[in-house]
């Protein structure tokens, strides 16, 4: 996700109720109501823009995903590249509309940095730090289990 450096100010009113509930999320989010409104804003826009994307906090922080699945665009730019930036490919294989995968890679493309950054993180990751960012996970060896399963 970008950080954003302003350079125009807005003015809007906005409810009282609202703004209540901005401060409330900026409160939490640790940053201020001018940053978080400006998130906002930049995260409508883009949405606007990029037809099923959608912005969600993650243990990495604020990621666009897929709109109705578990998956980021940076996944699905990884697999794109892998078949080769073929987007049907990759919707056949995720058994995804094609629309929904091409506006993913659509949002990577233009978003190249923010995507190769995402992406890199996460070839680097080893098991270790994936038990930081997702304590519950666990790790099993297929190869065991086969081996287990023999005979039986």
């Amino acid at each position: 996700m970008e950080v954003f450096m302003a350079t125009a100010v807005v003015s809007a009113r906005i409810p009282e109720s609202d703004k209540f509930r901005l401060n409330k999320l900026a409160r939490r989010s640790g940053r201020t109501e001018s940053d978080v409104a400006a998130t906002i804003i930049h995260e409508a826009l883009e949405c606007g823009e990029f037809p099923h994307i959608e912005f969600r906090d993650s243990s990495v922080g604020r990621q666009a995903y897929v709109k109705g699945s578990r998956l980021a665009v940076w996944q699905v730019e990884q697999l794109a590249r892998r078949f080769n930036g073929g987007a049907a490919e990759v919707a056949n294989h995720l058994e995804r509309p094609f629309p929904i995968i091409q506006a993913a890679l659509n949002y990577a493309q233009a978003h190249k940095e923010e995507i190769d950054l995402a992406i890199a993180d996460s070839d680097s990751m080893d098991f270790e730090g994936l038990k930081r960012l997702l304590p519950g996970i666990e790790l099993y060896d297929l190869a065991a289990q086969g081996k287990g399963n023999k005979g039986a």
